[in-house]
This record gives C-alpha cells, sequence and structure tokens, in this order.
C-alpha cells in the first residue's frame, strides 16, 4: 500500500491520521449552497458574498454588527421563566428551559442592551431563535416591557429585533397577554415621543408578528426575510385559495404596505443611525 501512504515522497496520508475541520468553521449557504468559511461571515457581517443571503443570526451577532465597538451594557440579564402551567408534553417544560439554557448559553429568548450605534445611544432588544424558536414567553414580554420603561425614564429610542416562531404554547395564555402588555408599553412610549423602530428578520410569525413587530415608528426588515401571522398551509386551507408567489417574504409585505424599508445587514448600522438623527430632529 505504498501508493497509498506515498512513503516515496516521505509523506503519508493515511485516513486515520486526517484531521476534520472544527466545527463551525465553514457552513454551507442555505440558498446558493456554496462553501463559507467562519471569518468572512464575520467580515460580510454574517451575509453570503456570493448571492447576498442574509443568514441567521442571533443577539451576540446583530450586538456586534451594531453597537459601537460592541460595547453595551446588557438590561435585565438574570431574568428567566417559571413554569405557572406545570406543562407537561414529551418532557418537563423546566427540563427543556434548563437543557436549553444548558445549549444556547442564554437565560430565555431574547436579551437587551443599551450602547451607541454612531454615537447616539440607543436601546436594542434582540430575540434569539435558537431559545425554543424564538418563542414569546413571560420573560420575552417582561424584558421588552422593562427596556420600554427604561427608555421612557432616559429618553433613549428603542430598537427591537424580532425573530420567532410566535407565542411560547408551554406558558399558554401567559404568553398571549405579552401581545397586549408590550403593545400598551409601546403606546405610552408613543406618548413620551420617544422613537421605536422595529426590525423583522427570518422569522417573524404568529403572536410577535400581530404585536410590538408591526408597532414600529419605522418598520423594516432584511431582505428575504419571512414575515407573517399563520403558516401559508393554515392561510390557504382558511381562504381555500393558492398564494401568490413569494408569499409572506419581506419583499411582498413591503409591496403591499406593511414595511416602510428593507435594508441590507451590511448597511443597517448606517441606515439606523441616520433614522435616529432624522427622528431626533
Amino acid at each position: 500500500m505504498s501508493w497509498f501512504k506515498r512513503e516515496s515522497k516521505g509523506i503519508i496520508t493515511t485516513t486515520d491520521q486526517k484531521k476534520e475541520a472544527p466545527d463551525g468553521i465553514w457552513n454551507k449557504c442555505p440558498q446558493c449552497k456554496k462553501p463559507l468559511h467562519y471569518s468572512e461571515q464575520v467580515e460580510n457581517q454574517y451575509v453570503c458574498h456570493y448571492c447576498g443571503y442574509h443568514l441567521r443570526i442571533g443577539s451576540k451577532e446583530y450586538f456586534s454588527v451594531l453597537f459601537d465597538n460592541n460595547e453595551f451594557t446588557e438590561l435585565f440579564a438574570d431574568m428567566t421563566s417559571g413554569d405557572p402551567l406545570q406543562f407537561t408534553d414529551s418532557k418537563k417544560y423546566t427540563d427543556r428551559l434548563s437543557e436549553t439554557q444548558f445549549k444556547t448559553g442564554l437565560k430565555d429568548a431574547i436579551r437587551a442592551g443599551v450602547g451607541k450605534i454612531n454615537g447616539q445611544e440607543l436601546v436594542i432588544a434582540c430575540m434569539d431563535f435558537n431559545f425554543i424558536g424564538g418563542s414569546m414567553g413571560s420573560v420575552v414580554g417582561e424584558k421588552i416591557a422593562r427596556s420600554i420603561d427604561h427608555c421612557i425614564a432616559n429618553k433613549i429610542p428603542f430598537l427591537m429585533i424580532s425573530k420567532s416562531g410566535g407565542a411560547r404554547m408551554m406558558e399558554a395564555a401567559f404568553s398571549l397577554m405579552q401581545m397586549a402588555k408590550t403593545s400598551a408599553k409601546l403606546a405610552l412610549l408613543g406618548q413620551a415621543k420617544i422613537p421605536f423602530i422595529s426590525l423583522l428578520t427570518d422569522p417573524t410569525t404568529g403572536g410577535v408578528t400581530a404585536s410590538y413587530a408591526m408597532l414600529g415608528d419605522i418598520n423594516i426588515a432584511e431582505p428575504g426575510a419571512l414575515i407573517g401571522f399563520a403558516g401559508p398551509r393554515v392561510i390557504k386551507e382558511t381562504i381555500k385559495k393558492d398564494l401568490p408567489k413569494g408569499f409572506q417574504t419581506a419583499e411582498f409585505v413591503q409591496e403591499h404596505g406593511f414595511l416602510d424599508f428593507i435594508v441590507d445587514r451590511r448597511e443597517m448600522k448606517e441606515e439606523l443611525g441616520a433614522f435616529l438623527k432624522m427622528m431626533r430632529n
């Protein structure tokens, strides 16, 4: 087997000595299927440099993209969900929370921080889809409510980055109550004449879309983001009609008047800075 080991050239490449690339260094673009190196993703703000597809990212990445020098103070970091309904499906809700917290390093499906964008102070609340599908439970609603209170008390604009599958079924009515609570808090923010920018990312669905995600003074989205309330299958079965091509994409939603702008993530910080300056004036 010397031809396989290439001993004549002093090179040994047997399969048991082959080293695999560490996880996370390379992945594949979901749209064009081309390989992407992690360093290239970071440099291009997690947008595929071949086709422009916006990769799904979480609060850690959004904070690094938007906050000046990635400097911010996290707000209400230790809040965690209870189990008021003693919910059990295939496993206990408390067990699922513990497992997800361990796996993701997150306390719940949202983080909030206060920092600066192009020198302008801003509170950002950002959802994490990796935490039980970015579902909206009592902690998500309470963090948004407290973030808004912080904005009102300190006269700071508020940015909400939505990425969610909807209300958290394990908290039932408690999760649905967050729709009304956050909407009421945003009304107070409006009365205080403090700007609220809503950024919808892929995906933004369910009760999140039906509440705070669509209540911004400016509603913006990333290209190609899935935005809707119910899923296409449910809607088709309800209205008994075929759905239009591109239904529930950001582009379709904007065309029908529910979005103000679609902004490329690589231009997001500059655009947000311009919006903040305009609304302050």
